[in-house]
């Protein structure tokens, strides 16, 4: 435990406890408390606090570029990002996520397209590369599924369905609420080559809307990395790092729906010159 937490959490308790209880009770030998007392507790520095309160702030799902970021947006803290690590490092404020692999679905193909993306994930406007992709969240009651599609230029994820089953009206009800009230004629849309993807309904949809399908290789997952990456930080930082707990199915629903709108509107990415997707494409426009 860091020093000076000790101290000042001796100092609350002492007027209850004797301290070789407290010691006990937090793990510190007595002759270390005293040695800590002797030598004077050193003040935590603003920087300190502030660097505490942004990982807070964010869950411990930022790292020290990103807290770096935010020192200068918050604060207009400029510091060399070599100092975040290490106070991040005696805080023990580093990311907490426990990445985990994807279970892919397999179903009978219909329609099977090219690879056009051909894993060029860079767009230069709206609404020209968009991704898209299911995933397991197998946190509540029953297992749900998360269906979401992503557009490359600012990575926003611009729509997305939760549902008890992942058949083909999840997609198209995905594929519906991103194409709504605009125009997206030329828009290359890539997936996996799933099947409520390679289903007719699918594919008859997307060409109705002008839209221009693509699929990833079999067994080749690097071809829809960005939307995979998304899911698996989802997963990880709002469920893997967190401590169990029960979850109702309601309940996955909103946190999955908080993290997407923390994803959107808050979370700094270096791709973005260090903006959230959504101010990134507001102060481009």
């Amino acid at each position: 435990m860091v020093p000076e937490v000790v101290l000042e959490l001796v100092e609350d308790l002492k007027s209850k406890y004797t301290i070789s209880t407290i010691c006990d009770f937090i793990g510190v030998p007595r002759a270390t408390y005293y040695r800590w007392k002797k030598q004077g507790a050193r003040k935590i520095s603003e920087l300190d606090l502030q660097i505490i309160e942004i990982c807070n702030k964010h869950k411990f799902r930022v790292g020290y570029r990103t807290v770096k970021a935010w020192l200068k947006r918050d604060y207009n803290v400029k510091v060399n990002r070599n100092t975040v690590q290490k106070i991040m490092q005696k805080y023990n404020l580093q990311c907490r996520v426990k990445p985990k692999r994807k279970v892919k679905f397999a179903g009978e193909s219909n329609i099977v397209v090219p690879n056009r993306l051909e894993r060029d994930f860079i767009a230069s406007r709206p609404n020209e590369k968009w991704v898209t992709d299911i995933t397991y969240l197998p946190f509540g009651q029953s297992m749900m599924y998360l269906s979401s599609i992503m557009d490359l230029y600012n990575n926003e994820i611009i729509a997305y369905r939760i549902s008890l089953n992942q058949d083909v009206t999840l997609v198209l009800d995905t594929l519906r609420d991103a194409v709504k009230n605009q125009n997206v004629e030329g828009v290359i849309l890539h997936s996996d080559q799933g099947a409520q993807y390679t289903s007719y309904a699918f594919q008859n949809l997307a060409k109705e809307k002008g839209i221009i399908t693509s699929m990833s290789r079999k067994g080749n997952c690097l071809d829809n990395a960005v939307i995979e990456s998304f899911h698996s930080t989802l997963k990880s930082e709002e469920f893997y790092s967190q401590p169990r707990e029960y979850l109702t199915n309601p309940i996955v629903v909103e946190k999955v729906e908080n993290f997407i709108y923390y994803y959107n509107q808050i979370r700094l990415q270096a791709k973005l010159n260090y903006l959230s997707p959504i101010e990134y494409r507001e102060q481009v426009a």
